[in-house]
């Protein structure tokens, strides 16, 4: 389970200078996250970003403690980020291979020495993805939902026991919002995922809402997006 303890970021306020007081962007934020599906809302720059980034040692707190079971990320990252996959809001961030079957094959390189087995392994996982097809493609020849989901194959392909998404639906069209919304919540892993996409939220177990970096609200998806609602208004 992942637990956040009064966790904080702050980061240099250009008033003040690098010796200033810093800019609190988030916290002191306090969670235990064990539900399988949770969902974190709220408007552009609220903290929700920062907060999953905490999960997994992409930034660390400046106050505060982040464990991931009985790890520390910033003591513990390489092993955090072992059991905690990313994946972030443009696929092209993190596909940095030339094409899919080169991308889940780096993946799998440090648990899959011989080449031949480690092909043969990102084929078939791309093809439980649906993109058999796909897997000698030029990675920018993809759409933008391929793109998405070739970038989930490869995090899982590393064997996570949690994924974190940091709004993977924003830049894609209905179609294959849906597709990556239904891939992400048909995982057998813990998913954690910030959002702008309330029909996903709705779909989670529990919804956190993250406003001026701190929590508004947790609970019940219903409860918690109507809360979000009344504070958009």
């Amino acid at each position: 389970m992942i637990r956040l303890e009064a966790a904080e970021v702050t980061v240099a306020d250009p008033a003040t200078g690098p010796r200033g007081p810093g800019r609190r962007i988030l916290g002191p934020v306090s969670l235990e996250l064990a539900e399988q599906r949770i969902a974190f809302i709220g408007a552009n720059g609220s903290g929700k970003s920062t907060l999953l980034r905490l999960l997994n040692g992409l930034v660390l707190p400046s106050a505060g403690r982040v464990r991931v079971g009985e790890l520390d990320p910033v003591r513990d990252g390489r092993r955090v980020r072992r059991q905690v996959g990313f994946v972030f809001t443009d696929p092209l961030a993190q596909l940095v291979m030339a094409t899919p079957a080169d991308d889940v094959e780096l993946s799998l390189r440090a648990s899959i020495p011989d080449r031949t087995a480690r092909r043969a392994t990102a084929r078939r996982l791309l093809a439980e993805r649906g993109l058999a097809q796909l897997a000698d493609q030029s990675v920018y020849d993809l759409s933008g939902g391929e793109r998405q989901l070739v970038a989930l194959t490869s995090v899982l392909a590393c064997g996570p026991a949690i994924v974190v998404a940091d709004e993977p639906t924003t830049l894609l069209d209905l179609r294959n919002r849906n597709q990556v919304r239904a891939a992400l919540f048909g995982l057998e892993q813990q998913v954690l995922v910030a959002t702008h996409d309330l029909a996903m939220a709705a779909e989670a177990d529990r919804v956190i809402v993250i406003d001026h970096g701190v929590v508004t609200a947790d609970g019940e998806p219903r409860a918690a997006i109507d809360h979000y609602r009344r504070l958009m208004a």
